[in-house]
């Protein structure tokens, strides 16, 4: 007789009816990435957890929330059903095609425009039947896309990292000050913050990582500072800073190209910002997302366990990085 813990077939669909319930919070939504009707997922869920004999969600009206069985459950069904959904693209990959399949990056404005063009360019040129697909989020959306499978991986940087995320740093970039030319700070070889207190700041929005790290620092050498501008962008921050508007403290990634500004380093003062890939923890990597990884770092896989801190500077040609804008 089967032990009742023995897998059913339909126990593939349960779990994938569960995996996105876990993953969205909620029957509805889970329904809907599914293209099924709510009860039918609701009876799915239900099964397994009679199946396996025990409660994987606690349920509050419309609200679900693991338990701790169920997180269990999760952490181990997920990568199974992630590589049940490649296993087209796996199986192609060790018959020797790399060459085909969907690739989804996550990344904001700053990544797209100044780290991953030339990396896209040469894997495109290499696995031209891969399918790139890039979605520009902010770091919330791209954890969202994370957690809802719905991306290989993101590209940004990261100061506090989830439980269920893994950050794998690559490049390093350095804080840096830039004002118009002819400002009159342009003259000075080392600049202090109090030297900067007197001018107007430009800052991308309050809301995002940069504001916090300015208003900390400021805030812990005791000098005052005043925001001019709030701006979304760091080609829209250098364009409003060339133009005698303020100046601006801005990672290193953005100043490619800025012949018509002025760069004063600001090390002693700012940290240093990494940027790389974040992976949700768990997550089947495809055949896909691996090549890519490769060519942005090839000690990556290498490093997963124990990621150091960074790999390698940008050359003085680029002085570029990717800022959590």
């Amino acid at each position: 007789m089967a032990s009742p813990h023995t897998p059913n077939l339909n126990q593939h669909r349960q779990l994938r009816a569960f995996c996105h319930a876990a993953q969205t919070g909620s029957i509805s939504k889970a329904a809907q990435r599914l293209k099924l009707s709510q009860p039918s997922v609701s009876l799915q869920i239900q099964a397994l957890e009679k199946d396996l004999d025990t409660l994987l969600f606690e349920r509050c009206g419309p609200k679900i929330r693991l338990t701790p069985a169920g997180e269990l459950l999760l952490e181990m069904a997920q990568p199974l059903i992630d590589g049940f959904a490649r296993l087209s693209d796996s199986f192609s990959a060790r018959l020797g095609e790399v060459h085909a399949g969907p690739l989804d990056i996550a990344s904001g404005e700053a990544t797209l425009l100044y780290i991953l063009p030339d990396i896209i360019k040469s894997f495109s040129d290499e696995y031209p039947q891969i399918d790139v697909r890039l979605h520009n989020v902010t770091g919330h959306d791209g954890l969202a896309l994370l957690r809802a499978n719905e991306v290989d991986f993101a590209v940004g940087s990261m100061i506090d990292v989830p439980d269920d995320m893994v950050y794998h740093p690559i490049y390093t970039y350095e804080p840096a000050l830039i004002m118009c030319k002819g400002h009159p700070l342009e003259e000075k070889e080392k600049i202090t913050l109090a030297d900067i207190s007197p001018y107007g700041l430009i800052l991308p929005p309050r809301h995002l990582s940069t504001w916090s790290v300015v208003d900390l620092v400021f805030q812990q050498h005791g000098v005052p500072y005043n925001v001019v501008l709030e701006a979304g962008g760091w080609e829209v921050i250098k364009r409003y800073v060339e133009i005698g508007t303020g100046i601006s403290i801005v990672t290193s990634i953005c100043l490619r190209g800025f012949e018509n500004l002025s760069v004063k380093p600001m090390g002693d003062y700012f940290p240093n910002r990494s940027y790389g890939v974040v992976v949700r923890r768990g997550k089947f990597l495809s055949l896909q997302a691996k090549q890519f990884l490769e060519m942005m770092d090839g000690n990556f896989f290498s490093r997963q366990s124990t990621p150091p801190p960074s790999k390698r500077k940008t050359s003085n040609r680029s002085e570029a990085l990717i800022t959590n804008l």
